[in-house]
């Protein structure tokens, strides 16, 4: 009789080590804005950083995906090219677009833009699938854009000419994943998870890796020691890592929890750019942060989500 009682206490330590792996990932899964800057002052551009990031989590990815393709049953045709769709969509196009952007803004506001993507699913599924949005997901729209507005006014003014620039490249990678998110909900259902990541991330590897040698030269790859340790770092910690722990956190504490932890993915790039790149905080930013994040929580609390 009295051995039930831990029972409570054992589910709440498993719900909190959940949270704890949906919160690491995330914050790891931002850090990937703060090692590209990094990269930048080593002279890098975007196709180059992109194909280092590329290289070293090829590795574990196609090894994840030659177990599946051992294990499992063989895909079909018309599955194998929607992989490879989604692989340039969601993966090599949002990847690219995103460094690319960041060359120009700051990592607050990436990420903040970033964040946006579940409102972009939110807008293609209305305009796209015709379903209808709710009064709540409107205000939680409007509030999470209207944080984003006040973030980029403030870095239009206090920022480079190209702040306009950059912001249109990461809105660009946002839409670009939000694309990938829909058009990969069926298939993770029939796949799996693991195996419909691990075959997009090779088909986007090899895209990144194959535009490098395409508009490079191959002396590039010679660079100094730091490079390949901060693009060590972005390839496995900031890419393989927050895949895995995201994925078991869902499994852990489901997708809306999970999704609700990686709203500290903002906080976090935020307080690390002000640590690590010595970017500013200000109250406009903090300001406009914590509207984009009540925004977002009030999307992902709307019950039936979209009707």
């Amino acid at each position: 009789m009295e051995i039930a009682a831990p029972e409570p206490q054992g589910k709440r330590a498993a719900y909190l080590g959940g949270l704890a792996i949906a919160i690491g990932g995330a914050v790891l899964f931002s850090t990937k804005a703060i090692v590209a800057k990094l990269l930048y002052r080593y002279q890098l551009d975007a196709v180059t950083a992109v194909a280092f990031r590329m290289l070293f989590s090829l590795p574990v990815f196609a090894a994840i995906a030659l177990w599946k393709m051992r294990t499992e049953a063989p895909l079909q045709r018309a599955d194998a090219w929607r992989l490879v769709g989604l692989g340039l969509v969601g993966y090599y196009l949002s990847s690219f677009l995103d460094f690319l952007g960041l060359q120009y803004v700051t990592v607050g506001l990436e990420r903040l833009i970033l964040f946006l993507t579940p409102t972009f699913v939110l807008l293609a599924s209305a305009l796209w699938l015709k379903q209808r949005i709710g009064r709540q997901q409107w205000l939680s729209l409007c509030i999470a854009y209207a944080g984003i507005v006040l973030v980029f006014c403030h870095d239009l003014q206090g920022g480079s000419g190209n702040v306009a620039l950059g912001s249109l490249l990461v809105l660009g990678s946002a839409m670009s994943y939000a694309l990938y998110l829909l058009a990969s909900g069926e298939m993770v259902k029939r796949l799996g998870a693991l195996r419909l990541v691990s075959y997009a991330m090779c088909v986007s590897s090899a895209a990144c890796i194959g535009q490098f040698f395409l508009l490079r030269p191959a002396a590039l790859l010679v660079q100094p020691m730091p490079v390949y340790g901060l693009s060590l770092v972005n390839g496995i910690l900031c890419t393989v890592m927050p895949v895995f722990m995201t994925m078991t956190a869902v499994q852990r504490i489901g997708a809306g929890a999970a999704s609700q932890a990686a709203m500290i993915g903002p906080v976090s790039t935020l307080f690390l750019g002000a640590v690590i790149l010595s970017e500013p905080i200000t109250g406009w930013q903090l300001a406009g942060t914590a509207l984009v994040l009540a925004g977002i929580y009030l999307l992902s609390n709307v019950k039936g989500e979209v009707k």
